[in-house]
C-alpha cells in the first residue's frame, strides 16, 4: 500500500490551486449571468425536491394512524381527503423541481460549450502570437494537448461536476434544515460521525491533486510521442525503429496509467466512505428513533422521512467529495492552459510602423548579433550590403548560421544587437505582417495542408484567380503533371500530403512563391528534393522570376550558385569571405576548399 503513494516524481507536479481558481473566476466573469441562472435553477430544483420526503412522511403518518385506528376500532381507516392534498402538493413540488432541473442542465450545457469554445479560440489566437522559439523548444503533441485534453477536462467539469457540486451542496444544506426540524437530537447524532469522513476526504484531496496534475502532464507527453511517431512513420519503419518507438510510448503510457489509476481510485474512494457514514446513521436513527416514537416525541412518518434524509444528506456529501476530487483534475488542466495563455508573446509591433506599396529590395545587415540562447551566440558581428536585384548565395558548413540569417531577415527572431534594413527602413519599424509580405520563401522542408492543389498554391495569395494559379504552376513546371492527377487542380491532398511525391510537394511550394510575386526571394535548398531533369527546368524558371528581384539562395551544392552576383561564405557566425564565384576560387581560401571538396575523384571539373 505504501507503493501507492510513491510514483515517478509525481509529487513535483503539484501546483498552486488557489491561484488557478482565482484565474478561473476571472475568466468566467463574462459568463456570470449564466452562472447565476444555473445556480438559481439548481437551488430551486433541489429545494423543492428536499421538501418532498417531509410531505411523504406526513402521508405515511396518516396511513399508519388510519391503520392503527382501524385495527383498534377507534376511528376511520385513513383521512383520504387530507392524504390527497399532500399527494397533490408532493406532485406539484416534483414537477417544479423537474422543470427547474431541465433549465439548469440546458443552460449549463450551452455554457460549457461556450466557455470551451472561447478557450480554444484564445489558445489558437495565442499560438500566432508566440515567438517561434517557443515551438522550437516544445513538442507539437504537448502543445496540442493543451487544446484537446486539458480543455476537454474543463468542459467535462462545467457540464457535470460543477452542477453536481451546486446541487449537492444545496441538497446538504436543505436536508440538514429538514432534519433539524424533525429532531435535533437525531441530527446531532448523525452529524457526530461526519468529522471523521471529512478528515479522510481532506487527506484524499491533498494527495489526489498530485496525481491529477501528473496525469495531465503525462497525457501531454503521450500526445507528443504519438504525433511525432505518426508524422514520421515512414522514417520509423525505414530504420526498423518500431520497437524503440513502441517502448518509448509504453514508458510514457505507464506514467499516465500510474497517475490515472491513483487519481481515479482516490476520486472513487469518497463514495464508499460516505456510504459507511450513511449506514452508521441508519443504525443511530433506528435506535434513537424507536425510543423517540415510544416517547411520542416524533411520529412514524418522521422516522421514515428522517431515514430518507440521511440518504439525501450523506449521498450528496459523497458527490461533493467526488466532484471536488474531479475538480483537482480540472485545476491541473486549467493551470496548463493558463500557463500557455500567459507565455511571453512576440515583441509588439512598433505603433508607428511604416510600409510602402512597392519595394526595391535593398537589404543591409549592420553588425547583427544573435543567439537562440543568450549564452550561445551564433552570429557574432554580421554585416553585409545587398543591392536591389542582386542574387546572393550564402554558403558554409553546417551550423555556420546560413538559415539563421534568413530567419532574422523574416524577423522570426529578434536580434540581440544590430540592425537589418530593407530599403533603408529598420525591420523593427515594419509590422511583421507587412515585412513578410515583401518576401517569398521556398524551404527545404515543404509544407502543404489538407485541401485542393489549387488552394495549396493559392495559399498566401487568397485573391488570386484560377488562371493566375495555373500560370504560376506552368512557370514552376508542375502544370503538366497536375493535369495527369485524379481531379487535376481540384485533387485533395491528404494530411502531410502523403499522396504525392516529395519532389511534387516542392514544385507546389515554388508555384506558391511565383504566384505571390514578392520583391525578395529566399530559396533554402529549394531544389534539393527534385530529380535532376526537373531541377534543370525549375532552375531555369527560378532564374526567370529572380530577374529584377533581390534573391537569397542557401545552397550546399555549390555548383548551383556559380552564377550568383555575390557569395557570402560563412563560418562560425561570421562572413569570412565574399565575392563572385570566380573571385573566391582565385583567392584559394575557405570557399575554394569547400568547392573543390565536392568535385574530387575527377567527377566534375570547373572551367
Amino acid at each position: 500500500m505504501a507503493d501507492f503513494f510513491e510514483s515517478e516524481n509525481l509529487a513535483s507536479k503539484a501546483k498552486d490551486p488557489v491561484k488557478t481558481i482565482k484565474k478561473l473566476i476571472v475568466y468566467f466573469s463574462p459568463y456570470k449571468t449564466e452562472f447565476i441562472a444555473v445556480f438559481v435553477f439548481a437551488v430551486t430544483s433541489t429545494a423543492f425536491a428536499v421538501i418532498g420526503p417531509r410531505i411523504m412522511g406526513r402521508v405515511t403518518t396518516l396511513l399508519v394512524d388510519g391503520l392503527l385506528a382501524h385495527w383498534f376500532g377507534t376511528g376511520l381507516l385513513t383521512d383520504f381527503r387530507q392524504m390527497g392534498f399532500y399527494v397533490g402538493v408532493l406532485i406539484t413540488l416534483y414537477i417544479i423541481s423537474a422543470i427547474a432541473g431541465f433549465f439548469q442542465e440546458f443552460i449549463m450545457a450551452r455554457l460549457s460549450v461556450k466557455v470551451t469554445y472561447g478557450l480554444r479560440e484564445k489558445i489558437a489566437e495565442k499560438m500566432h502570437k508566440l515567438p517561434i522559439n517557443y515551438f522550437d523548444t516544445r513538442s507539437q503533441g504537448e502543445i496540442m494537448s493543451r487544446m484537446t485534453n486539458d480543455v476537454d477536462m474543463i468542459s467535462a467539469t462545467l457540464s457535470r461536476n460543477l452542477t453536481e457540486l451546486i446541487t449537492s451542496s444545496t441538497t446538504v444544506i436543505g436536508t440538514l434544515i429538514m432534519m433539524l426540524s424533525i429532531s435535533w437530537s437525531m441530527t446531532l447524532a448523525v452529524l457526530a460521525v461526519i468529522p471523521l469522513s471529512m478528515l479522510i476526504m481532506a487527506a484524499v484531496y491533498k494527495k489526489s491533486l498530485v496525481f491529477f496534475s501528473a496525469q495531465q502532464e503525462a497525457l501531454g507527453q503521450v500526445s507528443g510521442i504519438v504525433e511525432e511517431t505518426y508524422s514520421a512513420h515512414d522514417v520509423v519503419r525505414a530504420y526498423n525503429n518500431e520497437f524503440d518507438s513502441a517502448a518509448k510510448f509504453k514508458k510514457a503510457n505507464k506514467k499516465v496509467r500510474s497517475a490515472a489509476w491513483r487519481s481515479q481510485f482516490l476520486a472513487n474512494l469518497i463514495e464508499p466512505i460516505f456510504n459507511f457514514v450513511a449506514n452508521l446513521g441508519y443504525v443511530l436513527v433506528a435506535v434513537m428513533g424507536g425510543w423517540l416514537v415510544i416517547q411520542r416525541a416524533i411520529t412514524i412518518g418522521d422516522i421514515q422521512a428522517f431515514v430518507q434524509y440521511i440518504s439525501n444528506f450523506t449521498y450528496p456529501l459523497g458527490q461533493i467529495g467526488a466532484s471536488g476530487n474531479m475538480l483537482q483534475g480540472t485545476i491541473a488542466a486549467s493551470e496548463r492552459v493558463f500557463e500557455f495563455l500567459e507565455e511571453e508573446e512576440e515583441t509588439p509591433d512598433n505603433p508607428g510602423s511604416v510600409g510602402k506599396e512597392r519595394y526595391e529590395g535593398n537589404v543591409s545587415f549592420q553588425h547583427v548579433r544573435f543567439g537562440y540562447r543568450p549564452d550561445k551566440i551564433i552570429l557574432n558581428d554580421f554585416s553585409a550590403e545587398i543591392a536591389a536585384g542582386q542574387t546572393v548565395a550564402i554558403v558554409g558548413p553546417t551550423g555556420a548560421g546560413k538559415t539563421t540569417v534568413v530567419k532574422l531577415l523574416m524577423r522570426f527572431y529578434e536580434l540581440n544587437a544590430g540592425k537589418i534594413l530593407v530599403d533603408g527602413i529598420d525591420s523593427k519599424d515594419f509590422t511583421r505582417g507587412s515585412l513578410r509580405e515583401i518576401f517569398g520563401m521556398v524551404l527545404q522542408d515543404t509544407w502543404l495542408y489538407n485541401a485542393s492543389i489549387m488552394e495549396n498554391i493559392r495559399y498566401g495569395s487568397p485573391n488570386a484567380t484560377d488562371e493566375e494559379v495555373i500560370a504560376a504552376a506552368k512557370i514552376a513546371h508542375c502544370h503538366d503533371f497536375i493535369r495527369t492527377l485524379p481531379g487535376g487542380y481540384n485533387m485533395i491532398l491528404s494530411e502531410e500530403a502523403a499522396n504525392i511525391s516529395q519532389g511534387q510537394k516542392q514544385l507546389f511550394t515554388i508555384a506558391r512563391v511565383v504566384l505571390r510575386n514578392p520583391a525578395i526571394l529566399i530559396l533554402d535548398e529549394a531544389t534539393s528534393s527534385i530529380d535532376t531533369r526537373t531541377e534543370i527546368l525549375v532552375q531555369k524558371a527560378m532564374k526567370n522570376i529572380m530577374q529584377g528581384r533581390t534573391s537569397f539562395v542557401i545552397a550546399h551544392r555549390l555548383s548551383t550558385i556559380r552564377d550568383a552576383d555575390l557569395i557570402f561564405v560563412m563560418k562560425d557566425g561570421d562572413i569570412i569571405e565574399q565575392g563572385s564565384h570566380k573571385q573566391l576560387l582565385e583567392t584559394k581560401g575557405f570557399y575554394a576548399e569547400l568547392y573543390n571538396s565536392q568535385f574530387t575523384e575527377g567527377n566534375v571539373t570547373d572551367e
